[in-house]
């Protein structure tokens, strides 16, 4: 076997686990789940059927991950993440047929306890404050944190605080991360730097 799994762990038929995977205990990896290489997953982590995941995440304990969610590269959730994937559940409606689907794109930090509402794009560098409650789409290398999530400023690529406003035109160079961080209205963008005379 090319991963880990404890004793205590469950993994149902049909799932894909990737090289140097690591499940903890009392973990429930569903039907149809794809996980890739290097993923740490910790204790009491729920999976639901078909989720992706993608290679070098990492979820903390107790993290419930359902179905129609993915998670794309480098995608960090911390203690008590849940993910929704109904707008409108009733325990007496089966809605398995409604799911809808929820991405998280590379990079982004999902803080302890936050709740993740389905049907939005959680995009690139992001970070999501702790405990707060996401409802709309996240902008990429943005700071967003509250009940609703409010964006609160920006980040760079390690997660480290862009001086932008929260809107507007500016530019700055990030030793740090050695890119450029373009604020253009409301979006953060970046670009490689380019020696002087290089073809």
């Amino acid at each position: 076997m090319s991963f880990f799994c404890h004793e205590t762990s469950f993994i149902d038929e049909n799932v894909k686990i990737g090289r140097n995977s690591k499940i903890w205990h009392f973990c429930h990896i569903s039907k149809g789940a794809s996980i890739e290489e290097n993923v740490n997953i910790g204790q009491n982590v729920y999976i639901g059927e078909n989720v992706k995941i993608g290679k070098n995440c990492k979820i903390q304990n107790n993290v419930s991950i359902f179905s129609n969610v993915t998670l794309e590269e480098d995608v960090f959730c911390g203690p008590s993440v849940v993910f929704t994937n109904v707008k409108n559940p009733r325990s007496f409606i089966n809605r398995k047929d409604k799911f809808i689907n929820t991405l998280i794109k590379k990079g982004a930090t999902l803080g302890a306890n936050s709740t993740i509402i389905c049907g939005i794009t959680i995009n690139d560098y992001s970070l999501i404050g702790a405990g707060s409650v996401v409802t709309k789409d996240v902008r990429s290398f943005s700071c967003v944190v509250g009940v609703p999530a409010k964006l609160k400023g920006w980040v760079n690529l390690n997660g480290e605080k862009l001086p932008f406003p929260l809107k507007g035109k500016m530019d700055f160079f990030c030793k740090n991360t050695n890119l450029n961080y373009h604020l253009f209205k409301d979006k953060v963008t970046t670009s490689k730097i380019t020696n002087v005379g290089e073809n």
